[in-house]
């Protein structure tokens, strides 16, 4: 069984690296078409961003297959042999941790390197090495702390509940649920300063276009994302009564007042279609499905492996694999969420005006500098927003018709 785990990552890495090397090869020769949607020097500036980002895309990906071969081959059995003496709850705590810190170790670098090496090459990194070290620090401390109570709490049912694995499942999607409730207001503000909206006559008109939609939000807030990143963005944030309107700084920066409310009416539009919702029940849909597979592994695949028959050890393999089971799960997670975009795109044209969308679209692919090309395997797997020139064509802009018949202008524009 070891063996034909094996094969299927193998294959997962191959499939990931060529989509890769596809894409980069589709960019470096789209570079030098006519520009699209942005001036000649930000358009090859863009492209050339994006070949960056994709080769060292590539190393992180041989990365994570040196790492899985690691923890097939030996790293479990030493997690195991480590906390041999330990008790059941506390080894998966332990064993848990360890494999988080290992793993955090090995990705560092590229975290660092796409940080203050390729995104200032770009002009995006705004990031202090002062700054970069304190988010690490608190992200750590947060996850281990995290870590150390789901591990201890899912070693519990495991060892005390028959069917562990779908009250596992059933723990792990509440966790989710919480989190997405106190993100805006106690996760976020660790890391970012959230100011409400000085600007009175702004925040009337976007009260007025929350009001028209039935969202009642805990306010508007300013963040401070220019300190890490010059690009912009908008979001709403938490569940129920805990949702934020959150707007970038760069944001207020570059948008005019009409193209800021248009931005807002597509992510109300994500709200009146309940995408938040559909969202976290496909996540816990395949959680289902994982958590189901991971609780029929047969005693003989760890004898395979040279290991007692543990919770810490079934977490370690389920974490070790998680990424792969996700990917197979992208086209589809991708698919439903690229048509959620557009019927978003459609809303805001009706609350507010599609020429106003159209224009903040136009702005947010210049001043992003996101590269409108793609290759199709690259749109299939991971883009979770169409075409930034279907979503155009879709909202009336006559403008890209012509542009919208080369089939190569499939570029993904982050809203």
């Amino acid at each position: 069984m070891t063996e034909m785990l094996s094969i299927i990552f193998f294959l997962y890495v191959l499939v990931k690296v060529y989509i890769s090397v596809m894409q980069i090869g589709y960019v470096a020769r789209a570079k030098h078409s006519n520009p699209v949607l942005m001036s000649p020097g930000k358009y090859m500036k863009a492209a050339n961003y994006l070949i960056a980002t994709e080769r060292l895309k590539i190393v992180e990906t041989l990365i994570e297959y040196a790492l899985f071969l690691f923890w097939l081959s030996f790293g479990i059995r030493w997690l195991d042999t480590l906390t041999w003496n330990m008790g059941p709850i506390m080894q998966a705590v332990v064993a848990v941790n360890l494999f988080l810190i290992v793993n955090y170790i090995a990705e560092l670098p590229f975290s660092i390197y796409k940080t203050f090496v390729i995104d200032e090459r770009f002009k995006f990194n705004n990031m202090t090495p002062e700054l970069f070290i304190s988010d690490q620090i608190k992200s750590g401390i947060m996850t281990l702390l995290i870590a150390s109570v789901l591990s201890a709490a899912i070693a519990w049912i495991i060892i005390n509940v028959p069917m562990w694995w779908l009250f596992s499942f059933l723990l792990i999607f509440a966790f989710i649920v919480i989190v997405n409730l106190l993100y805006p207001t106690v996760i976020a503000p660790m890391f970012n300063k959230f100011t409400p909206l000085e600007d009175e006559n702004l925040k009337a008109k976007i009260d007025e276009l929350l009001r028209k939609s039935g969202f009642e939000s805990e306010g508007v807030f300013v963040v401070d994302a220019s300190k890490r990143d010059s690009r912009l963005n908008a979001y709403f944030g938490g569940l129920g009564k805990s949702k934020r309107v959150v707007l970038f700084d760069t944001l207020l920066q570059k948008l005019s007042e009409k193209e800021l409310l248009a931005v807002l009416g597509h992510e109300l539009g994500h709200f009146k279609h309940h995408d938040i919702y559909k969202n976290i029940a496909m996540l816990g849909g395949i959680l289902f499905v994982g958590f189901y597979i991971f609780g029929h592994i047969p005693t003989s695949f760890f004898m395979e492996l040279g290991v007692r028959e543990t919770p810490a050890m079934l977490m370690v393999l389920f974490m070790l694999l998680i990424s792969m089971f996700i990917f197979i799960f992208m086209p589809i997670i991708s698919l439903i969420s690229r048509r959620n975009e557009y019927e978003a795109d459609r809303y805001a044209a009706q609350v507010c005006n599609a020429a106003d969308l159209v224009s903040a679209l136009k702005k947010l692919v210049d001043e992003n500098q996101s590269f409108p090309k793609a290759h199709p395997l690259t749109i299939f797997f991971y883009y979770s927003h169409p075409p930034i020139i279907e979503r155009l064509k879709a909202l009336g802009d006559k403008s890209v018709a012509k542009s919208g018949s080369d089939e190569a202008l499939k570029g993904e524009c982050t809203l």
